[in-house]
């Protein structure tokens, strides 16, 4: 078997057979998923003496957990689902470490969560610096929850999938490399993304 020769929901219908020569395909297809993803902890994690190995034997375990839990109806192709189970797998990890116990670790979402590939939060991201910017008027946590609600409703999938990957701090060539596209398309996307939630925020501030 090659993965080339099978889309992705092929092989995911076999991996929800047992097929295991499946399952490995997909591990071939998608295993650099991992390294881009570690790249994002690697320095916070050997500063409190974690070591490649350890990150990525716990990178393994949310590359399976996601091959286990997706379905395809999901908003999210399945490069993409492994990338963010395998991110959340790590986060998790370093939540709860016992060095990290006294670490104050911000929700990954936001506003003011620094991401460390681009060191801006997503405030800067998203925002227009300006003195009218209607993000100076998000201060509490439930209006950010209702936010990210209105914002996933008005993003069409491939946005979406982009700005998941954004906000979890992955950079433009990144995201181009997890969704097989190039840097140009993930840059007009996520400039449409920019556009699409200034625009909330335009209209949450004359509601």
């Amino acid at each position: 078997m090659n993965y080339d020769d099978y889309s992705d929901s092929e092989l995911y219908s076999l991996v929800c057979e047992s097929n295991e020569d499946a399952k490995d395909l997909l591990f071939q297809k998608y295993k650099y998923i991992i390294d881009v993803v570690i790249k994002n902890y690697s320095f916070t994690a050997l500063k409190y003496g974690f070591e490649y190995k350890d990150l990525y034997q716990e990178a393994l375990v949310g590359f399976s957990d996601a091959l286990q839990s997706y379905q395809e109806d999901k908003n999210a192709s399945l490069p993409t689902f492994i990338t963010l189970c395998v991110d959340r797998r790590l986060q998790n990890i370093l939540r709860n470490a016992s060095r990290f116990k006294n670490m104050a670790f911000k929700d990954s979402l936001s506003l003011d969560h620094v991401y460390e590939e681009t060191d801006l939060p997503l405030r800067d991201l998203i925002s227009d610096h300006s003195s009218n910017d209607p993000l100076l008027n998000i201060t509490k946590d439930e209006d950010y929850l209702e936010l990210t609600k209105i914002i996933e409703k008005s993003l069409s999938k491939g946005e979406y999938e982009v700005y998941k990957l954004m906000v979890c701090g992955f950079n433009y060539s990144d995201i181009a490399k997890l969704l097989d596209k190039s840097n140009k398309q993930i840059d007009n996307t996520i400039q449409r993304v920019k556009g699409k939630i200034k625009e909330i925020l335009k209209k949450r501030k004359t509601d």
